[in-house]
């Protein structure tokens, strides 16, 4: 089977740690989301993949290298200056890989245990030019809604719609098997959403299917949805690997420590605190609920709490990281500071003074 990775979006609502990386390249429980997207695809005996991305996105993905895990990678790359929306770039991959039989498409920014061979089987007894794989959610009203009629049909598909004119609590989980004639719908070269145009259209014909997927699915466009799902995920693998550490250090489980982590004296790491490669804290710190990115450096009696800190930065010596707050790659927090909730410190940036106001300090 063949697969196309849509991972050319710009993941605003994660800036600002998305300003120095593309959303598939955030890491989950230290390995990048594209990587654990690779392992799936893999398992499902798909050989091949294109990555619809735009130039930025596709030199982040080659300077990280997540393993391929045995896949074939092309990339299709979203010309400059002409945003082609979410089936424009589907469209562009037409002229990298031949497609004779249907293929897999599914947004790089979704982390789902899924099996693409039961959607694919799905797919073809029915003869749909398109079969979405959907999930039921408490809250259909941030996605695509689709009704189904008893054969598994689409009647009507809806984006975002209000809470209350949602038809059902079936969305689009964002993962779609497509028929090669999909290319027929498609115009070439132009902005064009399959949400919002394609889908709609075929549901009009008749050709829109629906399969309903149970599991593991999430979203991480938002920063908690982003902790939450490394939180979900560590608890999963965590008795798989558990992490081995120093006598004098204490880790509340499940924690998940890289590689060449150094820990100061009396630590206290944990719930629920993944640190990335060459991290470094002092002694006397507090980190729970958090993601420490690699390279990062905490100083000594600091507390961090249901934060995310970036990649190589630096945070002094009695500080205070509340919930909800983003210190972004590079970002130095001085000594002595008290940083409110939901506090945002963009990349590169020094903060020298207590902040008691939420803010997004560029």
């Amino acid at each position: 089977m063949k697969a196309v990775i849509l991972a050319g979006g710009f993941a605003t609502r994660l800036r600002p740690l998305s300003c120095s990386r593309p959303k598939t390249l955030f890491p989950i429980v230290n390995k990048p989301l594209l990587q654990w997207i690779f392992e799936g695809l893999t398992t499902n005996n798909v050989t091949e993949v294109v990555l619809a991305v735009n130039a930025l996105t596709q030199f982040h993905i080659k300077q990280q290298k997540p393993a391929k895990c045995g896949l074939k990678i092309k990339y299709a790359i979203d010309p400059p200056k002409t945003p082609l929306g979410t089936a424009g770039p589907i469209k562009n991959t037409e002229k990298i890989v031949k497609y004779e039989e249907p293929f897999i498409v599914l947004n790089g920014d979704i982390f789902a245990d899924i099996d693409y061979k039961q959607l694919m089987d799905a797919h073809v007894k029915t003869g749909a030019l398109a079969t979405i794989a959907l999930h039921k959610v408490e809250d259909p009203s941030r996605y695509g809604v689709a009704e189904l009629d008893k054969n598994n049909r689409i009647k009507n598909f809806i984006e975002k719609p209000t809470k209350e004119q949602a038809p059902t609590n079936f969305i689009n989980a964002g993962i779609y098997i497509l028929d090669p004639k999909i290319f027929d719908y498609i115009p070439k070269g132009k902005q064009c959403s399959i949400e919002r145009e394609i889908f709609p259209t075929l549901a009009k014909e008749h050709k829109l299917f629906g399969h309903l997927i149970e599991g593991l699915w999430m979203d991480i466009g938002k920063p908690e949805e982003y902790l939450q799902a490394n939180k979900i995920i560590l608890d999963k693998i965590y008795e798989k690997n558990k992490s081995k550490l120093s006598k004098n250090i204490e880790a509340k489980k499940p924690v998940a420590i890289d590689k060449r982590v150094i820990i100061g004296k009396k630590t206290v790491i944990g719930p629920y605190a993944i640190l990335g490669k060459n991290v470094v804290i002092g002694d006397n710190v507090q980190i729970y609920d958090s993601i420490v990115f690699s390279g990062a450096k905490i100083g000594d009696n600091t507390i961090i709490k249901g934060a995310i800190i970036g990649e190589d930065a630096v945070i002094g010596k009695n500080v205070q990281v509340n919930i909800g707050c983003i210190i972004a790659d590079q970002a130095k927090i001085k000594d002595n500071l008290n940083l409110t909730k939901e506090l945002s410190v963009c990349p590169a940036k020094e903060i020298s003074e207590t902040i008691l106001k939420r803010n997004i300090i560029c």
